[in-house]
């Protein structure tokens, strides 16, 4: 083992609760599935809220762990496959380093999903004037890298280069330099509303760039500075994937995921192709196919492309959607035999890649997969995420987080509450006070402004819902186990 991949950011000897394993990559994983902020994602919005579904459909906390058990079985795979030792000249390839990486690559997921998260951005940039905004991605590194300013050693859960590394789908700041090339990286493009503000995506905040810096550090020379590791990349890989597959089972279970649906969209399209009217069936996947020929030029393929709308025709639509799921053992049985299938095939696909395309990583699927990926991906954004219904209560959800970051603002800024705030939110504002440059115009706002985001973006759904009760009179109960001050 390379000893630099092992090294931590505040060495060796310090011990967390939980470290039982020898592997330094398997303690990396006990620490994660150990730590309060997995805990949390149990109460996290995957797709459908898991307040309002209850056992039928994934939370933040299940996705991590079938990511998990995607992301190891990859690795695995390739490792054995490996005869040249391609992964070793690219870093390394250990399945405890993905699998620990995509236990923990949700931790900074705020609450109401990626809904959340981009509401929580535009907040930060617009509101707070916090020029790094918010993100998942980096509020998950953010997480696991954290130092405590009291003398204490570290409140991050203090992992391996890397299994940090790993983590890193983005390995870029939101101001770097990445979003300058041509065509950037998947995800670094900017802001499609504001474009001055940097990438759409990142993996760090510049409060994080030194210690991004150190977890990439055993790769130099192997990867690009811009590219992810190969385990980053199967973690990656396995999150496409589980999203694909295992969300349509939420949506199949709630019966929102309608047959007659999507069944018009796919055929028509089969019946027009490049010719289907962009304001009828079959013009929105054809929207698509084109989409992926402006963007992933470097894997689109019509002939894939149209092999991949018959298949999930088939297996989806005349399969998993053709009887109306009604929670006997018969319909589970279907569910779990379309997820095992599925699942199987495209991790079966999967490739190491030498010299990989801009917008890809070094883990690929092949090309009939990845197109399959895309087709299954469509119709959880076109029929799922794209209903009214849905709209209505993210529309809602926005609207509580943007008053829920309002009401602590303002309890912060009273002049009279000073004794009152709430510990974890006084101990994160001297944290991001800590960590603000000199010379930084309005210090205590802007560590005033992080501090609310990092409280915010550390709750549960419910717990949101309950503060903002709380702070708006409608609770009339003073004791509450909703959340925790």
């Amino acid at each position: 083992m390379d000893d630099s991949r092992a090294q931590r950011l505040f060495g060796e000897s310090l011990v967390a609760p939980g470290d039982l394993a020898a592997s330094p990559f398997r303690v990396d994983r006990d620490r994660i599935v150990s730590s309060p902020f997995f805990a949390r994602l149990a109460g996290v919005t995957q797709v459908i809220s898991p307040g309002g579904a209850g056992l039928l459909v994934h939370n933040r906390m299940t996705h991590s762990l079938k990511v998990a058990q995607v992301a190891r079985a990859i690795a695995e795979r390739l490792v054995k496959a490996d005869k040249s030792d391609l992964s070793e000249k690219l870093g390394g390839l250990d399945p405890d380093v993905v699998e620990a990486a995509a236990l923990a690559h949700d931790l900074g997921h705020p609450p109401f999903g990626h809904l959340g998260e981009r509401v929580l951005d535009q907040l930060a940039r617009n509101r707070l004037r916090i020029p790094d905004g918010f993100e998942g991605n980096a509020q998950s590194y953010r997480i696991v890298t954290s130092t405590e300013i009291r003398g204490q050693a570290t409140i991050g859960l203090n992992l391996t280069n890397a299994v940090r590394a790993a983590i890193l789908k983005y390995p870029w700041t939101r101001h770097g330099t990445a979003r300058y090339m041509d065509p950037p990286p998947r995800g670094a493009a900017p802001i499609p509303d504001d474009p001055e503000a940097g990438s759409l995506k990142f993996g760090a905040y510049s409060t994080e760039v030194d210690d991004m810096a150190a977890a990439r550090a055993p790769f130099a020379g192997r990867v690009a500075d811009w590219q992810q590791t190969v385990e980053a990349s199967v973690m990656d890989t396995a999150d496409d994937i589980a999203y694909a597959i295992h969300d349509l089972e939420d949506v199949h279970r709630v019966g929102v995921l309608q047959q007659g649906a999507v069944a018009a969209e796919l055929m028509a399209w089969q019946r027009w192709g490049p010719d289907s009217d962009p304001t009828r069936a079959g013009g929105a996947i054809e929207s698509l196919r084109r989409q992926l020929h402006r963007k992933d030029g470097w894997m689109a393929n019509d002939d894939a492309f149209a092999a991949a709308v018959e298949l999930v025709r088939a297996e989806l639509v005349d399969g998993l959607l053709a009887r109306p799921f009604d929670g006997s053992l018969e319909a589970e049985a279907q569910v779990a035999a379309f997820s095992a299938n599925w699942t199987r095939r495209l991790v079966e696909s999967i490739e190491l890649i030498g010299q990989p395309a801009v917008r890809s990583g070094h883990v690929q699927l092949s090309v009939a997969q990845w197109h399959e990926v895309q087709i299954l991906k469509f119709v959880q954004n076109r029929f799922v995420l794209a209903r009214p219904d849905l709209a209505l209560h993210q529309r809602g959800q926005a609207r509580l987080l943007a008053s829920l970051v309002e009401a602590l603002l303002s309890w912060l800024t009273d002049p009279d509450e000073e004794e009152r705030i709430p510990r974890r939110l006084r101990d994160l504002v001297e944290l991001a006070d800590t960590e603000l440059p000199d010379g930084t115009p309005d210090r205590l706002g802007q560590a005033r402004g992080r501090a609310v985001v990092d409280f915010v973006a550390g709750l549960t759904d419910s717990q949101a819902v309950g503060l903002m009760d709380a702070l708006s009179g409608r609770s009339r109960q003073l004791w509450t186990d909703a959340f925790v001050l």
